[in-house]
């Protein structure tokens, strides 16, 4: 029987007229491994703190089992400036020693790259001092996975790591004895490390079995049943339960309620996307040319992030952009963002880009942007516009779109500069959709956003018909709002990845192992420097080609599913419309190989 190691006894917690925590009780037993989730402010950080005992309830009691080994990572690290990262983390093994320990090669290999700290200036003898906040959570995140706990409380654990470096913690999370209690927006992650959830709302922690899809059907099925939640946020839930069921049903392996049940509440839900109408609506507000690179090369500095690159951005594309940190992905963002921003005058340092007439270009940057700290939420809204135009027929007013993005009315006259970090960032994103651009670059827009806000930002991009492009550690976000992605390899290309995040990081594997072997042997090595440059575009035009018809095969096959369905009970018409459907996957998969071959040229 498994053994209680922390126990929440009616605890409660009021910050000024506010109760964040009202009466929770519960519990943490050995093996637990649990998820916390809720938006901005409930009081999942509170919550937390005071499981660990890092912060005092206003009534009622923690308790921790006798001698409880216990990890902590809060948002705010206490590690010594004045320290190495050899001396926070590895303290005073020999080097003999700490090598030889698979468990601290494991850590720092995935953390950081390998041993010896690649991305630090000296290595592990680096001083912490200087380093940025990013750098700083890896390292006192690696320091607490070295130590042995009997439970760990991690609070947002994905923040400033890529998607390789998430998909390391939780495969090394999922090997390890610890009871794990975590808060984070990752919900990829959730469904991969967790199997129970703490969903904090409005003072009080319900309780769900399972990862994140499953919590997601228990919640649509509670809400089903008590029917006490507004239609608005009901529908939010049953949408994206129908994506969870459709579009990846191997996301949840431990349904807790019948299947049958799940099948009922998104039997009228349609899917997220219609692809081809949007790709229709896109086109008549784009035109055919939105951006066409030709033989562009991107630098940061003296540095070549990419080379004789040749690619299309057209109506209508939702590209998800993942590769290796400092592979150039927002540098191309910018480059692009520059050459629109100044209508082609500014081009990249080779090559260029053509930027299509009708292209209104909003880019979402890491940085939040600074807006006036005196203006009201609402006034900082309507300074872009009174009525925003979604597409489709919806419109929406200033006030409207703030209440959908977690504003209510009366936040709506909150002071910007009284804002957290997480509320100003949906402002910015706010106030790029009130400008109805028809392209959107967002660069990691998922950085402070609760998984509520996320949600709701991922239906408005559903209906939303213009070209994007995405740059996020956000597994889940990526697959769910774009529709094809590409990597930067830290190689200067730029590929399609026809299986999306699972074969970037199979490929990144690929070039871990290859270069932790031999080197190529120097026959190998001149046939590579032998290959020509031409040659080389030549194969990237010829992929360009390739995308290009498979995008068109999809609009095609969507077509004849669409005409099969009208002529269901026409079955000479529907075998004729299968035959069709038959030859256009022939054609694809041929198209699929052939882009394989090709990419390995290029």
């Amino acid at each position: 029987m498994a053994v209680n190691l922390v126990n929440v006894e009616n605890v409660s917690k009021v910050y000024g007229t506010r109760a964040l925590l009202d009466g929770v009780s519960l519990g943490v037993s050995e093996g637990d491994r649990i998820g916390v989730v809720g938006r901005n402010g409930d009081g999942k950080t509170t919550l937390i703190r005071m499981l660990a005992k890092l912060e005092e309830s206003d009534t009622g009691r923690v308790t921790h089992s006798g001698g409880l080994r216990l990890g902590v990572l809060t948002q705010h690290d206490s590690l010594d400036p004045a320290a190495t990262v050899r001396h926070e983390v590895i303290g005073d093994l020999a080097d003999h020693e700490w090598a030889g320990n698979a468990k601290i090669r494991d850590v720092l290999t995935g953390l950081f790259g390998g041993l010896d700290l690649p991305g630090f200036p000296q290595g592990l003898d680096t001083v912490i001092g200087p380093l940025s906040g990013g750098e700083r959570r890896r390292i006192a995140l690696a320091k607490l996975l070295i130590e042995e706990q009997d439970l760990i409380v991690l609070d947002e654990p994905t923040n400033h790591l890529d998607v390789e470096g998430i998909a390391w913690l939780a495969r090394h999370l999922g090997a390890r004895r610890s009871a794990l209690v975590c808060v984070t927006h990752d919900r990829w992650f959730l469904d991969q490390v967790c199997t129970r959830m703490w969903d904090v709302q409005r003072g009080v922690v319900h309780e769900y079995e399972g990862g994140y899809s499953d919590y997601v059907f228990a919640r649509a099925e509670r809400e089903r049943i008590a029917a006490t939640e507004e239609a608005k946020r009901q529908n939010l839930v049953r949408k994206e339960l129908a994506w969870l069921r459709r579009g990846a049903p191997a996301r949840t392996s431990k349904p807790r309620f019948r299947v049958e049940a799940a099948n009922e509440l998104i039997a009228d839900v349609p899917p997220p996307r219609d692809s081809s109408e949007l790709m229709k609506f896109a086109s008549s507000r784009l035109g055919k040319t939105v951006f066409d690179l030709e033989d562009v090369t991107v630098q940061a500095g003296p540095k070549v992030l990419l080379q004789h690159l040749t690619w299309q951005l057209g109506p209508g594309d939702r590209i998800g952009l993942v590769g290796v940190n400092g592979a150039g992905k927002t540098s191309l963002l910018r480059a692009l963002a520059e050459a629109a921003y100044s209508d082609g005058e500014r081009q990249p340092a080779g090559g260029q880009v053509r930027v299509g007439k009708t292209v209104k270009l909003a880019y979402l940057s890491q940085e939040v942007a600074e807006l006036d700290p005196d203006w009201r939420v609402l006034e900082a809204v309507q300074q872009v516009r009174e009525r925003v135009d979604l597409g489709k027929g919806r419109e929406m007013t200033a006030g409207q779109l703030c209440e959908t993005f977690g504003f209510g009315k009366e936040k709506q006259w909150t002071p910007v500069g009284d804002l957290s970090g997480g509320e100003r960032r949906r402002l910015q994103i706010l106030r790029l959709l009130m400008d109805e651009p028809n392209v959107l670059f967002l660069d990691e827009p998922t950085n402070d956003l609760d998984i509520e806000t996320l949600t709701q930002l991922e239906d408005l991009l559903d209906g939303w018909p213009g070209s994007m492009i995405v740059i996020s550690h956000d597994r889940f976000f990526v697959e769910r709002t774009t529709d094809r992605v590409f990597a930067l390899l830290g190689d200067g290309a730029l590929r399609m990845l026809p299986r999306g995040i699972d074969e970037y990081l199979e490929r990144r594997q690929r070039m871990e192992d290859a270069a932790a072997s031999a080197a190529p042997a120097p026959v190998a090595q001149k046939a590579v420097a032998e290959r020509s440059a031409a040659d080389q575009r030549a194969a990237k035009k010829e992929l360009q080609k390739i995308e290009r018809q498979l995008d068109k095969i999809s609009e095609k096959e969507g077509k004849l599913h669409a005409r099969i369905a009208e002529n269901a009970t026409d079955f000479a018409k529907v075998a004729e419309l299968d035959a069709e459907l038959r030859e256009l996957s022939g054609q694809r998969d041929e198209l699929e190989l052939r882009w394989l071959e090709l990419a390995e040229d290029a």
